[in-house]
């Protein structure tokens, strides 16, 4: 068998990069992470609406949401991800994450 595979074969080997393999999971793992936060984000604006929530909880839960967002912020930078490479394309249904 030659190193050369034919035209339109599935490669017996895939060749991959450690730290794109690695950033590739980061990005992954940090998109259903914020996906989380922005659920959750809602789901607090909704209980503040209806008056679920005593003033207490209200300053809990922003404070909350407050930190995980900046702590996003920070392995965006660490990792060099933008929000944008957290977006994942799911074609003709958009994409996973609205924009902001």
């Amino acid at each position: 068998m030659s190193d050369q595979e034919p035209q339109g074969s599935v490669p017996q080997r895939i060749v991959s990069d450690p730290e794109s393999v690695e950033r590739g999971l980061v990005a992954l793992v940090l998109t259903l992470v914020e996906l989380l936060r922005q659920l959750m984000e809602r789901q607090a604006l909704r209980r503040v609406d209806q008056g679920d929530l005593t003033d207490e909880q209200v300053e809990r839960v922003g404070i909350t949401l407050m930190r995980l967002e900046e702590k996003m912020e920070e392995l965006r930078e660490h990792f060099g991800l933008t929000p944008e490479d957290l977006n994942i394309d799911l074609g003709p249904l958009g994409t996973l994450l609205p924009p902001d």
